[in-house]
């Protein structure tokens, strides 16, 4: 299991479509991927639901969790997608 903190830098924070691509990314991975929020909200980073309904916003700080035999590079992926803006 890996942890990496990152800080949401898109501007629209997990909305819609960036949550979309976060889950595709993440889906990709056969580990386990996931993040908490607020040190106390845990969401599944391949269901849309859970990461939307984590509401969070640009500025916020999560911390990515990989588990499983392909972690290294779907932390590598999810740090990388995160830190480029998801796409906006």
């Amino acid at each position: 299991m890996i942890r990496q903190k990152v800080t949401i830098t898109n501007p629209t924070g997990l909305h819609l479509r960036p949550a979309g691509m976060f889950c595709n990314i993440a889906s990709r991975y056969k580990c386990k991927v996931e993040f908490m929020y607020n040190d106390d909200t845990a969401a599944n980073a391949k269901s849309v639901l859970s990461v939307l309904g984590a509401c969070v916003k640009s500025g916020d700080e999560i911390e990515l969790i990989c588990d499983g035999e392909d972690e290294e590079e779907a932390m590598k992926a999810m740090m990388d997608a995160v830190e480029s803006g998801l796409g906006e």
